[in-house]
Parts: C-alpha cells; structure tokens; sequence
C-alpha cells in the first residue's frame, strides 16, 4: 500500500492515508492479543488488514460478507461482538468490531481472534451421542474415528458405523479433544486412527484412515495439518 489509497464509494473517490490506518491499527495492537488480526472496514470493503496470528482470508479492497462483523458494525452503528465461520474455511472465530469514522466516512475497526476468547472454557466431548434409524447410541469421544458434514448435516463415524448428530461441525470443533484436527471444511479426524497421509494423482494431500477411509486435506487447512503432526 502506497501513502494514500482511493477507494470508490457509489461514483466518488474517496482518499485513505496509509499512516492514518496504521494509528487505528497501533492503538488496538496495544491490548489485543498477539494472535489477533486487525481490520477496517468503509462502506462495502477492506481498506485496511494486518492478519497476525489468527487471521482469515481477507485483502483490502475486498467487499466484506453480509452479517460478518463488519457490516454488523457498519449498519448498527454500535460495538458488536459474535462467534461467526468464516466462509472461505468454515473455520470459527471472535470478532469485536467498533464504529469509528475515517474522514467523514462511517467505519468499522474489526479486531479477529480465536474462538475461545469469547467461549466460556468448557470440558471436552466425552462422549456424542448419534442417531442410527430409530435409535440413539451414546459413542465414547475416543472411539470416533472422524467427523463429516454432507448435505447440511453432521455425521460421525466409529467401527465403520455411521451416526447423525445434530450439532454443526463448527459448534463440535469447539469441544473436541486434542486429538481431533479439522484437515477440510467437511472433515474432522481423530489423530489417533490417521494411517498415513499420501498424495494424490494432482499431488494434493489425502489422509488414510487406519479402516481405509481416505479423506482429502483442503489447501486451507493444509498449513495446520502439517503443524498438527509435524511434517
């Protein structure tokens, strides 16, 4: 980014100096967490991203989604925070968003961190509970060998079996144990049961699953999978 930046808002040629942004930025930088990733928000789009440890898909320019904290923000005019997924990765995070205004302009300041800051610490799934036809089996957390989200509903999986629960995949990733890694927006699994983790015909990553199961890592996740088990 230049000095000066001029964005477009309904034919008219706004300026956004580079050294104001970063005033805001400096500010929440001295109470945010480190992990914490900040941005501003004017009209419809991004002016300005600095993406620290826990950041999203986000670059300036681009128009932010409807109902994300941004346009929260922007259209309630008030500070507003909420755990919301991230579309691009269905990864959950926090979002605390502030109204401030930028040369006249209405905009929001948006600060982005993991999801646990905001809920409450709760104890692992000891169990989940899924549904077979008419019947409902309580499944030890450590027997579950992998998570799937298909057509809008969760299933999970132990000695091959199936089972419909009817918690999100991204409110399950909050309670899971550590040893459960998120490799794709449709699939969580259970370290324990990897086999191997090989590549396929495009030389895109695919997890092994000591049953057989393969399941392919997405390009977004790939970065935590390989920090997840150090390759």
């Amino acid at each position: 980014m230049t000095n000066a930046e001029y964005y477009d808002f309904g034919g008219v040629l706004v300026e956004f100096k580079q050294e104001q942004l970063k005033q805001y930025s400096l500010i929440m930088e001295e109470w945010a967490p480190k992990e914490a990733s900040i941005a501003i928000a004017v009209g419809d789009q991004y002016i300005y991203y600095l993406a620290r440890g826990h950041g999203l898909h986000i670059k300036e320019g681009q128009k932010f989604q409807t109902n994300s904290i941004a346009d929260l923000v922007l259209r309630k005019g008030c500070r507003t925070e909420a755990v919301l997924v991230d579309t691009f990765s269905q990864a959950p995070y926090f979002g605390i968003g502030y109204p401030i205004e930028i040369n006249g302009e209405k905009a929001a300041l948006v600060v982005i961190l993991p999801p646990h800051h905001s809920v409450p610490l709760t104890a692992p799934y000891k169990f989940l509970t899924g549904k077979q036809e008419d019947e409902w089996k309580p499944i030890p957390i450590e027997k579950v060998s992998h998570i799937e989200s298909l057509q809008k509903k969760t299933w999970f999986y132990a000695n091959k079996e199936p089972y419909k629960t009817s918690i999100p995949l991204k409110d399950l990733q909050l309670r899971l144990p550590d040893s459960f890694l998120r490799i794709h927006r449709s699939y969580i699994v259970n370290i324990s049961f990897i086999d191997r983790i090989v590549r396929d015909f495009s030389s895109n990553l695919l997890v092994q699953l000591l049953d057989g199961t393969e399941l392919p890592v997405s390009q977004s996740y790939m970065a935590d999978v390989r920090s997840a088990l150090g390759f």
